[in-house]
């Protein structure tokens, strides 16, 4: 593996415990869903790849060796999708209209007293997650509710 897919397995992780578990959030955005499923598999994945696998060699023996690694592989592979998807999109530039709805929560949160800086050029769904996550910590639910 190079490093470049190691660093960006990292960032879905940090990415991932960054993102607010908000369910208003998920008419938004699709994180919600991928870190929520990732979450779940991240445990769950390799005990089922063990029982898929061993289930295909005790059922058909060891001719079938070759079918229980692609079972297994597929099964431990899509908790690292989830997270390689995470670590994409930690990176991507936010579009103009998000970047404005950021700029605007991040205008509400400065006037509270909350230290938030306004996004820039180049900001990516990262630093909108992190204002995101100061908003749900510090905004009240009516604002929420607006959405």
């Amino acid at each position: 593996m190079s490093i470049k897919v190691l660093k960006t397995l990292g960032e879905g992780r940090r990415y991932m415990k960054t993102w607010p578990m908000v369910r208003q959030l998920s008419f938004y955005f699709p994180e919600y869903r991928v870190v929520r499923a990732t979450q779940i598999a991240l445990p769950l994945m390799p005990l089922l790849a063990v029982l898929a696998g061993a289930s295909q060699l005790y059922l058909h023996g060891w001719d079938y060796l070759p079918q229980a690694i692609t079972i297994v592989l597929f099964f431990v592979s899509l908790p690292v999708q989830g997270l390689l998807w995470l670590g994409w999109r930690a990176r991507h530039p936010l579009p103009l209209s998000l970047l404005d709805w950021g700029n605007q929560l991040s205008t509400k949160l400065s006037q509270m007293g909350v230290h938030c800086r306004p996004l820039g050029a180049k900001a990516c769904y990262f630093d909108m997650a992190l204002i995101l996550k100061a908003a749900f910590e510090r905004l009240d639910t009516s604002y929420w509710e607006e959405l």
